[in-house]
This record gives C-alpha cells, structure tokens and sequence, in this order.
C-alpha cells in the first residue's frame, strides 16, 4: 500500500528567484498598485512563482514575493495556505482538478470519481463530469471518457481541451433546439 501524499518527504529548495522574464511580470504587477498597496498583488506574484517552480510553491518562493512586497513572510503564507489554487507541495505532470458543484453530479461526475480511483490507484475527493488538467478543461466526460483521458495524459500526448462529446458552449447535450435560422 502507498503512503498517502501527506507522508511523503519532498526537498524544500534553498531559494528562490524569479527568471527574468517572470521578474518583468512580477515587476508589472506591482507597478499597477499605489505606493503602499504593493501588498496587493501578492496573488498573481504568488501565482507566478507557482508556475515557474513547476507547479508548486516551496518556502523560499514565498520568502521571495514577501520580499518583494515588503510584507511580513507569514501574511504571504497566510494567503497561500488559504487559496486552494496554491499547492504547497510538488505536483506531478499534470494536475487534475474537478468540479464538485451539483450540476456536475447531476450530470454523472460520480463516474469520473471512480475512473479516477481506479485507474490513478488513489483516493480521489472530486465529483465532475469536468475536469482542468493545469490550465485547461475537459468537458462532458464519463467514466470511459476519463480514463481515455487519463490514458493519453500518462502517455505524454494530452487530446485537445474541451468538450469531449463535442458540444459547443452550453448548449443542450442533443444540439440546439432555438435559433436555428
């Protein structure tokens, strides 16, 4: 039996510096705030530090953007531990998330769970017929759908984003029914 992610023991870096041109980016977002409102650009600095380390934010990246922001390191923590979109541990290639609204469930998310758990071997807390994958969303899936998906993804070849039942939008799954003309 694995050991749970929590258990894991993963290498926090020693340090942190933004390349340059996440620095240019960084150095933008500040620049849209008045003197003493730097603070608040603390979402898209840690975001981009997330990217840049590959999907994740060690301590010395949060050191880094608390610097930058002249703020003290545990207000950057504080926003960091609160924003689910901030994983403070590595990550793998991709990383899946799931809608867990109950229009999802409505539509059969319960079988995206299960292709998840059973092919990923893990527990999985999400229900969604909709998964993002990093930056981008696969609509409309079902259990088969999901595990084609997670198929190609752990081949290294993702399909493209979007519907994979093909509808555009929102409209309804059997096409639409108005405004034919």
């Amino acid at each position: 039996m694995s050991a749970p992610l929590d258990d894991i023991e993963f290498e926090q870096p020693a340090s942190f510096e933004f390349i340059a041109e996440n620095l240019k980016r960084a150095q933008a977002h500040v620049a849209k705030y008045p003197p003493g409102r730097q603070a608040s650009a603390v979402l898209p600095l840690l975001d981009l530090a997330q990217r840049q380390q590959g999907g994740w934010l060690p301590r010395a990246a949060m050191d880094c953007v608390a610097e930058m922001l002249g703020m003290a390191p545990i207000r950057v923590y504080e926003v960091a531990t609160f924003y689910t979109m901030f994983n403070l541990r590595p990550v793998g290639r991709y990383l899946l998330q799931a809608c867990t609204t109950t229009p999802c469930w409505l539509r059969g998310s319960d079988e995206v769970v299960r292709a998840c758990q059973s092919k990923l071997g893990v527990s999985v807390g999400v229900n969604a017929p909709i998964l993002q994958v990093n930056d981008d969303f696969y609509e409309d899936l079902d259990g088969p759908a999901t595990e084609a998906l997670l198929d190609a993804l752990r081949e290294g070849h993702p399909p493209p984003p979007g519907s994979v039942a093909g509808r555009r939008g929102s409209e309804p799954v059997g096409g639409r029914t108005t405004l034919l003309e």
